[in-house]
């Protein structure tokens, strides 16, 4: 069947989009009366965080495994330095060994250095472990190098392994969102379509569903390593110094306050800028979409302009957010080599007074600077994060939009379907305070074609579209042989409709796969038979590959009435109980529309039909037409007695259709 959001110009209130510059259409339409586009929230980070957390619940087994491999990692990460500075203790023992008189002992020497007046050399001297007259040790300063590649190959592996399941972690949960959203969208109302632009919900689905699993990405594996590593090296550096470890904390709540301030200013940044980002791929869709009319109506010019003017908001609101965010790892590495240079000077001291030795000293400084990197390390990703959950915001909110109403617990059918259609005091509305159709009672017997026509507004379109569970009434009811349809499933309910709209919805794939998209599992025979009925396999035959030609997503390799009369062999192929067919002859010529017409009226043989359309031969061997107006009935009949009576029929065909009629006769 054709797609449902299609509809004849004015039949009910379209989005605020077209081919013409965004925002050309603005005020008109449902968008209009809930007030336009939603605005951008403030970022809800710890609600958003939260949500992401719990969407990972599954993976928690191997959430566990990957914080059991970062342990393991970054245990034996902090465990290098402390021994690398081992190594540097023996050398500089070796270096200080050879120095001393093969005879003198070390008491001997720190004894004449005192004497000497070198009390510092002598207060270093007896802190180090030394044997006068003995060079390094090379053997045993390998064994603690080799000791220490070990472990550093071992925190590699460790790291390589916690990798790749924190890919797990992330895809998974993404995986499911994008499930999520796919469901989603198949369980909301037509109205969330009409009042969002396709390109803003394509880039919800798409684009920030990627910056999310790229973020997490990037972040998980690497806030966890980094929080462990801050927890190993403080601890560490506490253990070799307590009043060095004072010092390097000092930097710390000045870290804290400097990413604060920083954040706060980016996170509106980062929201409006995937709120823009939405708002241009809405553009560029719909100027793609509508090429052909945006260059016979000369809007080049004015399409380019306001994509120029959804660019530049765009470049602003990422420009802003990438450069306040990107100001924190220059500020932190200046935060860093501040705390480098106390440390530096303070274990300096210390080593000279003996307190230290030279490799604690050394291995002190490598965690200080393990410790300042982790820390840069964080506010660094503190821009991926707000932009992360940005697009986190922006998927929950289309998750949580307001779905239609299911479908009952306990679904009626018809005892037998034979399309006997009533409409009973039915009202609608768009908005409450915008009134449509109102008490409208219609029935239509079954086998009966029922012609629909009015003025553009007057309802027409949206009375199939109720038929259709499209919209629900506001008011009275619709019943199928005598069941309410909303007590029906919505799927039993359109298995029983086909329907053809003026707007012809083909996808990528062959013509048999489209013609046969109706009726899963019709043979080729059948196929073919509804192809001939309905003068598509003429055409057909004429392409290199016949029914296999591969149609593109837009239909661009075949005419519009080609496209038209594809939909309406998909509909009769389907053979359904009640037939809709909206403008469908409009984009084909009027031979091959009589043509149409010849095969139409095989096709409404014993099914109810709905006809909405402008042109004369369309409607005129109609059972019933209904002339609507302002969402009601105002005259019924045949095509003959309404003319006679000489009331709005008789006005809507020497405006319309006078034209029409000298052309087919």
């Amino acid at each position: 069947m054709s797609s449902p959001t299609s509809q004849a110009p004015g039949e009910r209130p379209t989005p605020s989009r077209g081919p013409g510059p965004a925002g050309a259409g603005a005020g008109r339409g449902p968008a209009a009366f809930m007030g336009g586009m939603p605005t951008e929230k403030s970022l809800d980070f710890r609600g958003s965080s939260r949500r992401l957390l719990r969407m990972m619940r599954p993976e928690r087994t191997l959430v566990l495994l990957t914080l059991a491999l970062a342990v393991g990692g970054v245990t034996l990460s902090v465990l290098g330095p402390r021994i690398l500075g081992h190594a540097t203790d023996l050398i500089f023992s070796g270096v200080v060994s050879r120095q001393i008189p093969a005879g003198e002992t070390k008491a001997e020497a720190v004894e004449r250095l005192r004497q000497q007046g070198d009390g510092t050399q002598a207060d270093m001297l007896e802190s180090m472990d030394v044997v006068p007259g003995h060079g390094i040790d090379f053997g045993q300063v390998g064994n603690v190098l080799l000791i220490v590649l070990a472990i550093y190959i071992g925190a590699s592996l460790l790291g390589l392994m916690q990798g790749r399941l924190t890919t797990a972690v992330v895809q998974r949960p993404m995986f499911r969102m994008r499930e999520q959203a796919q469901s989603k969208l198949a369980r909301l109302p037509l109205s969330y379509f009409d009042g969002q632009p396709r390109g803003e919900v394509l880039s919800r689905v798409t684009n920030d569903i990627d910056n999310l699993s790229q973020t997490l990405q990037q972040t998980l594996s690497q806030i966890v390593t980094s929080l462990l590593t801050i927890i190993g090296v403080l601890g560490m550096m506490i253990f070799i110094s307590p009043l060095l470890a004072g010092i390097a904390l000092v930097t710390v709540p000045l870290s804290v306050v400097v990413v604060s301030m920083i954040g706060k200013r980016a996170r509106p940044q980062f929201v409006k800028q995937w709120g823009t980002t939405g708002r241009l791929n809405g553009h560029i869709e719909e100027m793609y979409t509508g090429h052909s009319l945006v260059k016979v109506f000369g809007r080049q010019d004015q399409a380019a302009a306001t994509f120029k003017e959804h660019n530049e908001s765009l470049y602003d609101s990422s420009f802003r957010a990438q450069f306040i965010s990107g100001t924190i790892q220059p500020a932190m590495m200046f935060i860093g080599n501040l705390n480098y240079v106390l440390v530096a000077v303070v274990g300096a001291l210390r080593v000279a007074s003996g307190t230290l030795s030279l490799g604690e000293v050394q291995a002190f400084i490598q965690y200080s600077r393990q410790f300042s990197q982790p820390l840069t390390q964080v506010a660094s990703m503190a821009n991926l994060l707000q932009s992360g959950m940005a697009s986190a915001e922006r998927v929950f909110a289309l998750l949580d939009a307001r779905e239609q109403e299911p479908d009952p617990a306990e679904p009626e059918r018809p005892a037998e379907v034979r399309g006997r259609v009533e409409f009973r005091d039915v009202s609608f509305r768009y908005t409450p305070d915008t009134p449509l159709i109102e008490d409208l009672s219609l029935t239509v017997e079954p086998g009966q074609t029922v012609a629909i026509v009015g003025p553009t507004g007057a309802g027409k379109t949206t009375l199939v579209n109720l038929l259709m569970r499209f919209y629900d009434v506001t008011g009275g009811r619709i019943t199928l042989d005598g069941t309410d349809i909303s007590a029906m499933t919505r799927e039993e309910l359109r298995s029983k409709t086909g329907m053809v709209l003026q707007d012809a919805w083909l996808f990528g794939g062959t013509i048999a796969e489209n013609i046969a998209y109706g009726a899963s599992g019709a043979s080729r025979e059948r196929l073919v038979e509804a192809a001939k009925a309905t003068h598509v396999d003429h055409f057909v035959r004429t392409l290199p590959d016949g029914y296999e030609t591969v149609l593109d997503d837009e239909g661009a390799n075949v005419s519009a009435g080609e496209k038209q009369l594809i939909t309406i062999a998909r509909a009769f192929l389907a053979e359904p109980a009640i037939l809709i067919l909206d403008e469908a002859t409009s984009s084909v010529d009027t031979r091959t529309e009589v043509l149409i017409q010849r095969a139409m009226k095989s096709l409404r043989e014993g099914r109810t039909s709905f006809v909405i359309a402008h042109r004369l031969s369309t409607i005129r061997d109609a059972d019933l037409i209904l002339v609507m107006e302002s969402g009601r009935i105002v005259e019924q009949g045949t095509h003959s007695g309404l003319l006679e009576a000489g009331g709005a029929y008789a006005r809507l065909y020497a405006a319309q259709f006078a034209q029409a009629l000298a052309e087919v006769e």
